[in-house]
């Protein structure tokens, strides 16, 4: 009897001692558990020193208010990002995050790569203060939001008024008085010259603008096609308005601006060469430094005898890849990096356009100074934007293809007509 109740006591205090023990460690397995970090894979495409610093500030800003949260920031060279997403995509490796350029939009869609995110914005507690341009950008593809636009490039004028009050030379209000400027400017001095032209990478972006204006009657859904549903510069209007463009290079530009890229424009404009730039507002950060802000101002594109300006725009945004792991975890820091707050820190420190209505009437910043000519293109009913057919099939090679034979014009080794029927044939009309 005593053996029986001594094993009892034996076995009674070991569950005493043990119980506690194992209940402790499960206890301490379940709080290890629930406060795992996710890490999410962010791939950054608008790479450059300065702005990586920057989303990662706003990275540790995010991390500090969700410690449980470690976002990887992925940072290929500029020349390379494109590339390198279109590679890790195609090969299904793991991404959370990644900021998708216009252009590359369709074909991502195409081969399955991007989360529709219709619910999520459905459910956004801000997505009544996005603008309709916003919400129309979001939806270029099959009218599905695959992205939300981070910020929006628009064309504007970047005038150089130092150079032009040197030779009384008075900022133009129309196409007309614009290519006159240019003309006269190229005339003053030897290495002086009156525009910045692009003749490289992405040239229709800045080409079409100039021309469209003397063209006239362009379908704002389709930049290509007029309002009859013919090609927009198969008719009398069109051919004078490219022809004058041809002119504009061979009597107000640099020779060698047939090979610039933007660094070369970069460089014309700061130097003063060509006063005269053609540019979206990101790019007061290639000559922050260089000018003195009293130097230089920001007009609206000149309208042409149509009356009107028609503006192209241009933007990138992040995206949720189907391979990721953690979209709801993906989304809340989108929602972060895309709040009114960062959204408009962020534009000021990088440039571009913001995305919401309240940033536009809250902060002065966007509507004065050097974003004054973008406001007021933004608000003027002479302004129309016109969209490129960015879900067409032809899109992706359209930039390559059309710089390839502007360039055969500019040189005089094609015809204006022999060009246009290459335009025709290239979309199909």
């Amino acid at each position: 009897m005593r053996k029986r109740l001594l094993g009892t006591f034996i076995l009674s205090l070991c569950i005493m001692v043990v119980l506690p023990c194992l209940l402790f460690a499960s206890g301490e397995a379940e709080n290890a558990k629930g406060s795992e970090k996710i890490t999410l894979k962010f791939f950054e495409t608008m790479t450059s020193p300065s702005r990586t610093q920057y989303l990662q500030e706003l990275i540790a800003r995010y991390e500090a208010q969700n410690p449980n949260i470690h976002i990887e920031l992925i940072s290929p060279p500029y020349e390379q990002s494109d590339n390198k997403l279109t590679m890790m995509l195609n090969s299904n490796q793991e991404l959370d995050i990644v900021e998708v350029r216009d252009y590359h939009l369709k074909q991502f869609v195409n081969n399955g790569k991007l989360r529709d995110l219709s619910d999520y914005i459905d459910n956004w507690d801000q997505k009544d203060d996005l603008l309709d341009l916003t919400v129309a950008a979001s939806k270029t593809v099959n009218n599905t939001p695959y992205l939300i636009p981070q910020f929006f490039y628009v064309k504007a004028l970047l005038v150089r008024t130092d150079i032009l009050e040197k030779y009384d030379i008075a900022i133009p209000s129309n196409l007309d008085e614009f290519y006159a400027a240019c003309e006269e400017l190229s005339k003053k001095a030897p290495g002086q010259y009156g525009y910045a032209l692009r003749g490289k990478s992405n040239t229709f972006k800045i080409s079409d603008v100039l021309i469209a204006g003397n063209v006239g009657n362009i379908n704002p859904d389709f930049f290509y096609e007029d309002m009859n549903g013919n090609f927009w510069l198969d008719n009398e209007n069109g051919r004078k308005a490219l022809a004058e463009y041809v002119e504009l290079y061979k009597k107000g530009s640099p020779s060698d601006s047939i090979g610039w890229g933007f660094n070369e424009q970069i460089n014309g404009f700061v130097s003063g060469a060509t006063p005269f730039l053609i540019q979206d507002p990101d790019v007061f950060m290639a000559f922050e430094g260089q000018l003195d802000p009293s130097q230089y101002t920001v007009v609206p594109i000149p309208t042409g005898t149509s009356g009107k300006r028609y503006l192209e725009y241009g933007f990138n945004g992040p995206a949720i890849p189907v391979t990721s792991k953690h979209p709801d975890e993906a989304w809340d820091f989108i929602k972060f990096m895309l709040s009114e707050e960062e959204s408009a820190a962020f534009c000021k420190f990088y440039g571009p356009l913001p995305i919401q209505k309240s940033v536009f009437e809250d902060d002065p910043y966007f509507s004065s100074g050097k974003y004054e000519g973008w406001a007021e293109e933004m608000n003027s009913p002479n302004s129309i934007f016109a969209k490129y057919p960015m879900d067409d099939s032809r899109w992706p090679g359209w930039g390559q293809y059309q710089e390839t034979t502007m360039q055969a014009l500019l040189l005089g080794n094609a015809t204006i007509d022999e060009t246009i029927e290459l335009w025709k044939e290239y979309w199909g009309f």
